[in-house]
């Protein structure tokens, strides 16, 4: 039997479809790193998140679909490099998921290439990709679309916890 894996541009009615998948992911990058979800995921409420990334003019979010049925998304955005690169942007894959069921059929490479195509049609020609250490199977999702590491970010708590839970241990400064 014949599957159609297609990404499309995914707009304010998908929404839905986007929180329920990123939930998802958000509990398989907790289980990976509890940093995630306070510093690399959505900020809440994610469904805000998610419509002010689908305004947004240097956003790209597609949704990954097999006969129709969204199962997978990623998220792309355009930033300027430092300012000696002047008018030099680079495209960033900041998330992408795909469902379980759903992973290695193809999803996740044409979502991957649909938004590198639609950035390369708006002149971008460099392209990073959000990877979170140990995450061997998006490292190498990423590494077969031609991606090499440049930067590996460090992370130390001094939290008991490993940061699992900063807002009890955050305490604003006092008012003067």
């Amino acid at each position: 039997m014949d599957i159609s894996v297609t990404a499309r541009p995914a707009d304010a009615a998908d929404v839905v479809f986007l929180v329920d998948l990123y939930r998802k992911l958000e509990t398989e990058m907790s289980a990976i790193h509890p940093m995630w979800p306070r510093a690399d995921g959505l900020d809440e409420p994610v469904e805000e998140s998610f419509r002010a990334w689908l305004r947004d003019v240097d956003t790209r979010v597609y949704l990954g679909e097999i006969d129709g049925y969204p199962l997978g998304f990623i998220l792309g955005l355009s930033r300027t490099l430092l300012v000696h690169e002047a008018g030099v942007r680079v495209a960033a894959i900041r998330m992408v998921f795909v469902e379980q069921e759903a992973r290695g059929v193809g999803v996740g490479e044409v979502m991957r290439d649909t938004l590198m195509e639609e950035f390369r049609r708006t002149g971008h020609q460099l392209f990073d990709a959000h990877v979170l250490p140990g995450h061997r199977l998006a490292k190498n999702f990423f590494e077969a679309g031609g991606f090499a590491a440049r930067s590996i970010t460090m992370h130390h708590s001094d939290l008991g916890d490993g940061g699992r839970r900063i807002r009890a241990h955050y305490r604003p400064p006092a008012e003067s």
